[in-house]
């Protein structure tokens, strides 16, 4: 049977197709899947992300200085929300499909989108994933940090380390003119050569012009290649690593919250990439 070719990829009638066309159209000619136009953001918009994600990395830096024993999440909430709209921005998180708060905070055996809460309260040896998205003047930036409060158990620190090594290999292994499969293969690799399980139900995402755009990162082995990933792609690389199985629950009560099957600790780290012709540039940390 012949592979189905989708034809994302488009050069306006009486138009002469430039180089980059002829590139991408002979990826999709031979069946790979290529990105949309619109997907491939303008030096206009590049611009506007990166300004975007100052604001975003300042939140982070802010968290990283502030965070402690006896603070409660509700707290890190306020202190998102008072320095992404000082600085003329909106937490992009804030009601967004029903989210109450500015800003994901996870705990432990939480995934991703714990949802901060005056009753969750920082305990030595806890770690904690803060998610900071933020808008500023339309433009959308990702990123999120690991952080471990006081000592915690060399199980505990391994986990934070791999992980954050997880993003930096997946981020290596992510080529101008290669593929987003690429990514997950990596990442998987490194993750399951320390023990640990990768999350497969969430992913990374492109971003940018909106909150959550094309292509999705997966973070484990699909054995697909995926997205072609071309210069002026941006999108997040988040992977989700789990101490003990790669599954995971969502907390039936807030509709949110990702926890480990198994309720082991998991740990994830995030920035947003632009793909450029010499390979990955980070614009937010």
């Amino acid at each position: 049977m012949a592979h189905k070719i989708i034809r994302n990829w488009h050069v306006a009638p009486g138009t002469a197709p430039t180089d980059f066309d002829k590139r991408v159209l002979g990826f999709q000619n031979r069946g790979e899947l290529v990105p949309k136009r619109e997907l491939i953001k303008t030096p206009e918009q590049i611009e506007g992300i990166r300004r975007s994600g100052v604001v975003n990395t300042g939140v982070l830096d802010l968290i990283e200085k502030e965070i402690h024993a006896g603070m409660s999440t509700a707290e890190i909430d306020r202190l998102v929300y008072d320095y992404t709209t000082a600085h003329g921005a909106i937490p992009a998180p804030l009601n967004y499909e029903g989210f109450p708060k500015s800003v994901c905070t996870s705990i432990n055996e939480v995934v991703c989108h714990g949802i901060p809460s005056e009753d969750d309260i920082l305990e030595e040896g806890d770690i904690i994933n803060v998610d900071v998205s933020t808008i500023l003047d339309g433009y959308y930036s990702d990123a999120s940090r690991m952080f471990v409060i006081g000592q915690t158990t060399p199980e505990k620190e391994k986990l934070v380390r791999v992980a954050k090594e997880c993003l930096e290999i997946g981020a290596e292994a992510a080529k101008p003119w290669g593929f987003v499969g690429d990514i997950g293969k990596a990442i998987s690799r490194h993750a399951h050569k320390n023990g640990f399980g990768v999350v497969r139900a969430l992913c990374g995402h492109g971003v940018g012009l909106e909150f959550h755009e094309e292509p999705e990162v997966d973070h484990y082995n699909t054995h697909r290649k995926g997205m072609l990933l071309v210069p002026g792609m941006v999108f997040t690389i988040e992977p989700m690593i789990n101490m003990g199985t790669w599954e995971v629950f969502i907390d039936e009560e807030d509709g949110w919250t990702v926890v480990t099957e198994d309720e082991l600790p998991s740990a994830q780290w995030e920035h947003t990439f632009l793909m450029t012709e010499h390979g990955l540039e980070i614009l937010t940390h």
